[in-house]
């Protein structure tokens, strides 16, 4: 539910629900129900490019929402500051493990994926959003490919089962490991955008990734092993801290 939201209310005793969505200094601000939060808080959630207002209980979420219509000036400047959204459409230009990429119409559905073109193309089929759609599956194939190979190498460097490797469009985080189960693989899930950051970045979060499967934490033993792997912990940790934003503005 989306409702416009004021410095006043327009209703006299209005009711929220967790996952309504107010306007506030048009700006969208999203209600959440926290119940380890001890109070009412707002944060900038980067990849959706809104405002998440958390409060401790339900009966709470009507003071989020007032303290979000206080804090107008606040969220306006803070989604100010997001990147602009990158639209996937032809003429446009992305990076894909830190090529410039153009993307382009192909000439037919059998024709899509990414090419050496006098410089790497990216073609995809269709028009509008049946276009972005089919940009998108191109990106996802890639950064499977891509990140497949290096969990591979990675398990093989830590002497362990190769994990089944999947992509996802995550949020909260570029990567994820699932310890086996029952004698299976363990898993490891990551964000197909990956593919829009630069190898060494991409590189650093499957050595991440694959550090749990040998240490199930973030200690100190965790962080040597991985840095033991080869990555630049530190470089790429910033690099997705700084740019992290602008990979979630693509195709949004």
């Amino acid at each position: 539910m989306i409702r416009s939201l004021g410095l006043n209310f327009t209703q006299p005793n209005p009711r929220y629900a967790a996952g309504d969505v107010l306007e506030v200094a048009g700006c969208a601000v999203r209600l959440k129900v926290d119940r380890r939060a001890r109070r009412v808080s707002l944060r900038l959630d980067a990849a959706r490019g809104e405002i998440i207002a958390t409060a401790p209980s339900p009966r709470r979420l009507k003071e989020a929402a007032a303290f979000a219509a206080q804090r107008a000036a606040w969220i306006g400047e803070a989604v100010g500051r997001l990147p602009p959204a990158e639209p996937l459409a032809p003429g446009a230009v992305l990076q894909v493990l830190g090529r410039a990429c153009r993307v382009k119409s192909a000439l037919g559905p059998r024709r899509q994926g990414l090419y050496e073109e006098d410089g790497l193309a990216l073609r995809a089929w269709g028009e509008g959003e049946a276009f972005r759609r089919a940009a998108l599956r191109v990106l996802k194939a890639e950064a499977l490919k891509a990140l497949t190979e290096r969990t591979a190498a990675y398990a093989a460097a830590l002497d362990q089962p190769t994990p089944k490797v999947a992509v996802m469009d995550a949020r909260s985080r570029w990567g994820s490991c699932t310890p086996p189960r029952r004698g299976g693989d363990a898993s490891l899930r990551y964000s197909w955008r990956l593919i829009l950051a630069p190898y060494e970045v991409l590189d650093y979060v499957a050595a991440h990734e694959c550090g749990h499967l040998v240490h199930a934490d973030h200690s100190p033993r965790f962080w040597a092993l991985v840095a033991s792997l080869g990555p630049d912990v530190k470089r790429a940790r910033a690099w997705l801290r700084v740019h992290g934003p602008r990979l979630h503005a693509v195709g949004r």
